[in-house]
């Protein structure tokens, strides 16, 4: 995470140790297209190839880049639905968490999922096909891990923002 020091001049941004503004250019134009040659990036950041390659392949060693990915049109994969489920658990202790990460993690419908504070523990975004798909997960599948206590289920109505970058 970018932060930044303010002075009665301007705010100066403090980067991590051992990232520079060349490593943030790389990382943002990755962000946009992971396929972006290194040739084709080091012509952006006005660096040559080899330079570009040894920080990319630094950033992935850091684990700074966790993977690439493609990300998907879920309409046209017949994955239309979402729905944002809000789980709470029975027990609260360490077993019975890492039992339900355990069955969540083998749950092809939920796409992600979030440890969080409140009045729930966890959140699941789920895609299903339509609402019979998503009525056969929560009653078949959702409703059936051990030690789960009550679930709400919000329905997607639009997605305003979806984006995966986070250097800007």
């Amino acid at each position: 995470m970018k932060r930044t020091i303010q002075t009665a001049e301007s705010a100066i941004p403090v980067l991590p140790a051992d990232l520079d503004q060349k490593d943030l250019e790389i990382l943002k134009l990755l962000q946009g297209n992971a396929r972006m040659s290194v040739k084709d990036i080091a012509a952006k950041i006005h660096l040559s190839p080899t330079p570009v390659h040894e920080r990319i392949r630094r950033l992935e060693e850091s684990g700074i880049i966790k993977q690439y990915a493609t990300l998907l049109d879920a309409q046209k994969l017949n994955k239309g639905l979402m729905v944002i489920c809000y789980v709470s658990l029975k027990q609260h202790d360490k077993k019975a968490g890492l039992k339900f990460i355990q069955a969540i993690n083998g749950l092809n419908e939920v796409v992600e999922c979030y440890s969080i504070s409140g009045e729930y523990d966890f959140m699941l975004k789920v895609m299903a096909k339509d609402m019979a798909g998503f009525y056969d997960f929560h009653v078949n599948r959702l409703s059936q891990v051990e030690n789960l206590g009550h679930v709400q289920s919000v329905f997607v109505m639009g997605v305003i923002k979806e984006t995966h970058q986070i250097i800007f």
